[in-house]
């Protein structure tokens, strides 16, 4: 009886030349060094590993008009380099490496997420276009401890986007810092209907307050609910009212249950008064005031300069709008913002005047 032979996987390696050679025996050595710092910091020895690479693969191998020749070698390459060390070094993921290293071009401007973000972090956050935004969204969920899906969220409600457009009201003669508040606020976590009240929705923010109180940003603290205060014998109520430790300053946020009014700029400056004689503590700054309506009336805020009083106004959402629509709506605001501020010649000399260029990469509406 013949003898079975053992099937043996072949030992018949494809010639590679001398450069694909050097190609890889530079990556593995960028691998290899990175592993044996895994151990204390699996992490960030991840991310820095890709980083390292995508800038090697960016300088040297597709650098100085070596483009086509580079991408037939990075294939070669990386198919030996899945054999060794995994799924990981496909070719895809070699050029999202690269795209990495493009866009955080400097290491250190983002060293200290490093630790707390994965490799899927800074893949979302590489489809951002605009640099601060990236930054804001890395910096928050490396504060906070975000998962991916966490994060994919955050930057799907804008928080970024919409804080620049409430800094658009600010001007250099406001006594709102920049940065403080959001617009539009978006409460579509607090299961209202169309027809609510105002009761209602302060109950419903009361309910999810910590959630709203992240729509802020860090610093604020919760002080009162339906904060009463005696006017010439009038009681008046204060629907909320914050204190924000970095600012050093209460913060009253008034509930409207419809559209923008010029009366309540009035009803809004009477507690900001209020608070600033009886509230205010020794050391703290002037209490500013956030008054939210369903639509924000913005020439009636222009004109009435309401940031020169201590007041933003924002809209809020109940429902959360897809985010094409949400985009396009933040758009419409923005170059509202811009004209007006144009028109009245604060746009070259204000603080903020940022580049208003953050929206995302066509592979982001995917």
């Amino acid at each position: 009886m013949k003898k079975r032979e053992s099937l043996k996987p072949s030992t018949t390696q494809p010639a590679y030349t001398e450069q694909e050679n050097v190609v890889f025996s530079t990556v593995a050595k960028i691998i290899e060094n990175r592993k044996l710092n895994a151990k204390s910091a699996v992490n960030s020895q991840i991310v820095l590993m890709f980083w390292e690479i995508g800038k090697y693969i960016n300088s040297v191998i597709l650098g100085a008009g070596r483009a086509d020749y580079g991408k037939k070698i990075l294939s070669t390459v990386s198919t030996k380099l899945v054999a060794m060390y995994g799924n990981s070094f496909e070719e895809a993921n070699l050029y999202r490496m690269k795209r990495f290293a493009t866009v955080f071009a400097d290491i250190d401007n983002i060293a200290e997420f490093v630790p707390f973000l994965s490799w899927s972090h800074f893949c979302e956050l590489m489809r951002i276009k605009d640099e601060q935004a990236r930054l804001f969204y890395a910096k928050d969920a490396s504060q906070r401890l975000l998962g991916i899906r966490e994060l994919r969220k955050q930057i799907s409600r804008k928080p970024f986007e919409r804080q620049e457009i409430a800094n658009t009201q600010l001007t250099k003669q406001s006594k709102i810092p920049f940065d403080t508040f959001k617009d539009p606020y978006l409460l579509d976590t607090l299961g209202l209907k169309d027809n609510f009240l105002e009761a209602d929705l302060e109950n419903a923010i009361l309910d999810e307050l910590e959630k709203f109180v992240l729509e802020f940003g860090n610093g604020f603290t919760f002080v009162a609910r339906q904060k009463r205060i005696i006017i010439d014998g009038d009681d008046f109520k204060i629907d909320l009212l914050f204190y924000h430790r970095d600012l050093k300053r209460l913060v009253a946020i008034d509930l409207k249950a419809g559209k923008f009014k010029a009366s309540y700029k009035g009803q809004m400056e009477l507690y900001l008064k209020w608070l600033d004689l009886y509230e205010k503590k020794e050391g703290e700054l002037s209490p500013i005031g956030l008054i939210l309506c369903t639509k924000a009336s913005r020439n009636q805020i222009e004109l009435l300069e309401l940031d020169k009083a201590g007041i933003v106004v924002a809209e809020y959402w109940t429902n959360l709008p897809s985010k094409r629509l949400l985009e396009s709506k933040i758009q419409e605001i923005l170059t509202e913002a811009k004209e007006r501020m144009e028109r009245r010649k604060l746009l070259p000399d204000n603080n903020s005047n940022k580049q208003i260029n953050y929206f995302f990469d066509k592979e982001d509406d995917e």
